[in-house]
């Protein structure tokens, strides 16, 4: 019986369309003509037997069959990588420092580790978990050597913007926040100055709507916490968002409270010391995109209509 071999090269154009938005950035990103492009697509449709894309506006989007291809497509690709970087690995070796925000600690970080570890054992990553303005200062003074931080506060010498998340509502999953009408909405945040406690309150004195500070803490897990006993509501992306807790919509607003407004996207970026960095650095930093972009993509696509 004969086997249908996925080309490794048409596979990425296919995920790098999806997930850039845009088959003619990609083409310029991989450094391939629309026309090249094009035809490794028809070269998976054909392979495949179904059609993957569709019309969507002015966009195009996965259909099932290529939602389907899409999520094996990405784990061909980072086996492909992590593959060439084993074989490649045994050469390089040092420290590699990096920084992020909790949000993307417990399910980023093990990841990103573990595909890194694998592929080059002689490296030691030590990593650090911290809020904003502790992790540009860091890459700055060379404390660290990569930082994914929030954009909006603050930036580095060498930066790159990765992604855009939603900015959400969230509330408790199965404790519904009960308020009296004309009581001012509870806020769970943390300690001043951040990025989603500005954008909170702004949105909010925007909209008319009084609120109050309920619970402040100093880490997200105290923020968690709050939300999920029912303190009150906060301000996240989906980044990191555990079991417990929910982004709120039109079924689980509180009928005391107005429509909550609208919040904005939040930029991500990914800082460096060096505008040259070493292998195991650069590496690091082709793994950490390689696992965030799928992530904002399902993000991005999951943010639920808020009234």
């Amino acid at each position: 019986m004969a086997h249908t071999h996925f080309d490794i090269d048409n596979l990425r154009t296919f995920v790098a369309g999806i997930e850039l938005g845009s088959y003619a950035r990609a083409a310029e990103t991989l450094g391939r003509s629309t026309s090249a492009v094009s035809a490794q697509l028809k070269k998976l449709e054909e392979q495949a037997g179904l059609p993957l894309l569709r019309k969507a506006g002015r966009n195009v989007v996965p259909t099932d069959a290529g939602e389907t291809l899409l999520a094996y497509a990405r784990r061909l690709l980072a086996l492909n990588d992590e593959a060439v970087s084993a074989l490649r690995g045994a050469q390089v070796d040092g420290v590699v420092k990096i920084g992020l925000q909790e949000d993307f600690g417990e399910q980023l970080l093990p990841e990103v580790l573990g595909r890194f570890a694998r592929a080059h054992p002689a490296v030691r990553i030590e990593a650090q978990v911290a809020r904003n303005a502790t992790l540009l200062q860091q890459v700055q003074t060379g404390q660290l050597d990569l930082a994914l931080a929030w954009e909006g506060v603050g930036t580095s010498s060498w930066s790159e913007h990765l992604s855009q998340w939603p900015m959400q509502w969230i509330g408790a999953r199965a404790q519904p926040l009960l308020l009296q009408p004309g009581e001012p909405l509870p806020l769970v945040v943390f300690d001043a100055p951040c990025l989603m406690r500005s954008a909170a309150t702004a949105a909010l004195d925007a909209a008319g709507i009084a609120w109050r500070i309920a619970f402040t803490s100093h880490s997200l897990s105290g923020v968690w916490a709050a939300v999920a006993a029912g303190l009150g509501v906060t301000v996240r992306t989906p980044a990191g968002l555990p079991s417990s807790l929910r982004a709120l919509d039109s079924n689980t607003v509180s009928a005391a409270l107005p429509p909550l407004p609208a919040l904005p996207q939040l930029g991500l970026a990914l800082h460096r010391h060096h505008a040259n960095p070493a292998p195991a650095v650069q590496r690091l930093r082709d793994i950490v995109t390689q696992t965030l972009l799928p992530q904002a993509s399902i993000a991005a696509r999951s943010q639920p209509p808020v009234y």
